[in-house]
């Protein structure tokens, strides 16, 4: 699972990573991005088929959906399933994105009776290498024609060095998979739906990260 995540990576530097076209969204990244926040998000543009970089809101919305307020909006999408489940099969097979990040967090339950009931915790890339999530976008359009674009992270098993902390993990892509999960080569994204094998690095930091109202670089301060 993915829950909460840190991405301050200016997004000058990501459209250059990424190599993406048009205009670059005004981006002053935060330490502590959340469900229903915008984000920054590389996909490929509907006609051209160029990569571009936008801010979308964390929180998928399919295309589909009557009621907005009585809508799920889930932020991950478990990768076992992508296939079969309605809510994600059309985006999984035509609206595949990139979702960087710089660290992200999970919360390791503790024994049973001691408090807090979870502890949280900071990963990064040991290699300290932008995080690159596989995603999911949508573009919902409302009766009185507002757009919302919305995107949701995908998920998988946990590999070893993570297990301790979750059972799960997003599924983080290297650099020459991205043209594949984009749809630019290949047909078989599923392919990529694995734990990673690069190596990570942990470290525990403060509760404050469980209040969305905090967003400081002291948030990733390990304790």
């Amino acid at each position: 699972m993915c829950g909460r995540y840190a991405a301050i990576l200016p997004a000058d530097h990501i459209a250059a990573l990424f190599q993406t076209k048009g205009p670059i969204p005004n981006w002053a990244g935060t330490w502590n991005m959340a469900p229903t926040k915008d984000a920054p998000v590389i996909r490929l543009h509907p006609e051209t088929g160029e990569r571009h970089l936008g801010l979308l809101r964390w929180g998928l919305v399919p295309h589909w959906v009557k009621d907005l307020k009585a809508a799920r909006q889930p932020i991950n999408a478990r990768g076992e399933t992508l296939a079969s489940t309605p809510m994600f099969r059309d985006a999984f097979a035509r609206r595949r994105c990139l979702v960087p990040a710089d660290a992200f967090y999970e919360w390791q339950a503790t024994p049973e009776g001691k408090l807090p009931a979870k502890l949280p915790w900071a990963i990064a890339r040991a290699d300290a290498a932008c995080l690159v999530f596989a995603g999911l976008w949508e573009g919902w359009r409302g009766p009185d024609g507002s757009v919302i674009r919305s995107f949701t992270i995908v998920t998988t098993s946990a590999n070893a060095a993570l297990r301790p902390l979750h059972e799960r993990m997003p599924v983080v892509l290297e650099d020459a998979d991205w043209p594949l999960w984009l749809g630019e080569e290949g047909d078989n994204p599923a392919s990529l739906l694995h734990p990673s094998t690069a190596e990570f690095r942990t470290w525990r930091v403060g509760t404050a990260v469980n209040n969305v109202r905090h967003d400081a670089a002291s948030l990733l301060d390990p304790i």
